[in-house]
């Protein structure tokens, strides 16, 4: 199944690429979510793709809700972000992924994020580790959050989250630095091959975050709530670490 998700996501990805920079249909959803078309031909391929081969499978998808097979639930579910970074894709700026990820019985068992513009392609198997573009990797070994770099994203209705703002204070202090780059996803994938050390962020969908908790947990770090308690991919918020400043991060959070 780990090959399928890899195969479905370049797949995907190449649709993403081959309308990126072109004038392209974009909608809203709401005040500030956008959708474009690129969005919905991705999610079109891979549901039509695990339709074809696991026709028995549910499936949670970004743009199309949760699809169910006829006659009861299934212990397997897709879950789907054919586009994470929609408004970075829609002006043009190359960040943006396809991300997949697979349940069985309620744990994350393949996860995969496929950024096309730089041909990067993160994957995990529980159990099995995790690997960019076939190699194994692993998160940094940064032992100080004064020496951490971290990433995070702004909610959309960030003035209705009043602790945003403390919290972004308190790592902009006591960190060596915070980027903002619009896909949790990527930055997910990148706390898991060490590129940056934490991330954390309010606000975000199981699909946002499915595949890059076990990416990071499969690279060796950790992913909790704010209290240290144990994460579901269905409620936010998360942190995410090397597991190193975990206790560090969380102590801001709190």
């Amino acid at each position: 199944m780990l090959n399928f998700a890899i195969e479905t996501a370049r797949e995907a990805g190449q649709i993403l690429l081959e309308k990126f920079g072109r004038k392209i249909n974009i909608s809203k959803k709401g005040d500030i979510n956008l959708v474009t078309e690129a969005d919905l031909a991705s999610e079109k391929l891979i549901i039509e793709r695990i339709r074809s081969y696991y026709p028995k499978h549910a499936i949670l998808a970004e743009e199309s809700g949760e699809a169910v097979i006829e006659g009861g639930d299934s212990v397997w579910k897709w879950i789907i972000d054919p586009l994470d970074g929609t408004t970075n894709y829609a002006h043009g700026y190359p960040c943006f992924c396809v991300n997949i990820a697979l349940e069985h019985h309620g744990e994350i068992v393949v996860g995969v994020t496929f950024d096309p513009t730089r041909n990067e392609l993160f994957a995990a198997e529980k159990g099995s580790g995790a690997t960019l573009n076939n190699k194994r990797i692993r998160v940094s070994e940064t032992e100080k959050l004064s020496e951490a770099l971290l990433v995070t994203g702004f909610p959309y209705d960030a003035r209705e989250k009043e602790n945003f703002a403390r919290h972004f204070t308190g790592f902009t202090t006591k960190s060596r630095g915070i980027r903002r780059d619009g896909s949790a996803a990527i930055d997910m994938a990148y706390v898991a091959c060490g590129r940056f050390d934490g991330f954390w962020e309010e606000g975000l969908h199981a699909w946002d975050v499915a595949a890059g908790v076990l990416l990071i947990e499969e690279a060796g770090g950790r992913v909790s709530y704010y209290d240290d308690s144990k994460f579901s991919i269905y409620a936010p918020p998360i942190c995410a670490s090397n597991n190193l400043i975990h206790a560090e991060m969380l102590a801001i959070l709190r």
